[in-house]
């Protein structure tokens, strides 16, 4: 991704408090991670400037990287508004992959139509692990359907998430990341470089980072 688009996007996440920083509070993530950032992009969806600028983003790298696309598949369940302002103004189909079955009715996994050999992009607003995103990954490609690659707005660059994107052979390009955001936040006085150190350390091993 173009480093002006990543510090650009890093930019107006910190300035929506979709990314929020705090090292000497940390949040607690749902796999018990002690972490200094919480990311939310749902709350780019409330600032039309912002939103604009991410789906033109978006649709700037399907076009530049996965031309042959039939489709544009969201996430469940930030994924879906992105997915869906992609797919409208690319004029694609849209689908979307919950996280489970339906419990009732045709107890689907995937809504909408969807055909084998349909090309597909995935879309994403965060990728932490990568391993929910590969499971939706996963469910399409069950259904014979070619997923040329998967896009999102922001990657906290932890090496097991491109790890398990390369072993799946699966492409991801996101238009910001954590250097990027560390970097707006130093440049904008956001941090001081005790607490830059300490972001800095988190990602490296954010299992243990402040237990």
């Amino acid at each position: 991704m173009n480093n002006s688009v990543e510090l650009s996007i890093a930019e107006k996440l910190l300035n929506v408090e979709a990314v929020k920083l705090n090292p000497e509070n940390p949040f607690k993530w749902a796999s018990g991670w002690n972490s200094p950032i919480y990311c939310d992009n749902r709350v780019t969806l409330s600032y039309p400037e912002v939103r604009n600028q991410i789906a033109e983003n978006l649709i700037d790298v399907i076009k530049k990287e996965f031309s042959s696309v039939d489709a544009i598949a969201g996430v469940a369940t930030a994924g879906i508004p992105q997915a869906s302002i992609i797919a409208d103004r690319m004029g694609k189909s849209l689908i979307y992959v919950r996280a489970k079955p339906k419990d009732h009715g045709m107890e689907n996994l995937i809504e909408g139509r969807i055909e084998a050999g349909q090309k597909v992009v995935v879309v994403e607003d965060l990728i932490s692990t990568g391993g929910s995103s590969l499971k939706a990954v996963q469910a399409l490609q069950e259904q014979g359907v070619e997923v040329l690659g998967m896009v999102a707005i922001f990657t906290y660059g932890f090496p097991i998430a491109q790890q398990a994107f390369d072993n799946a052979g699966i492409k991801l390009v996101t238009l910001s990341n954590y250097n990027a955001l560390l970097t707006v936040a130093s440049n904008k006085n956001i941090l001081n470089e005790t607490q830059l150190k300490s972001l800095s350390t988190w990602r490296e091993n954010p299992s243990t980072w402040n237990a």
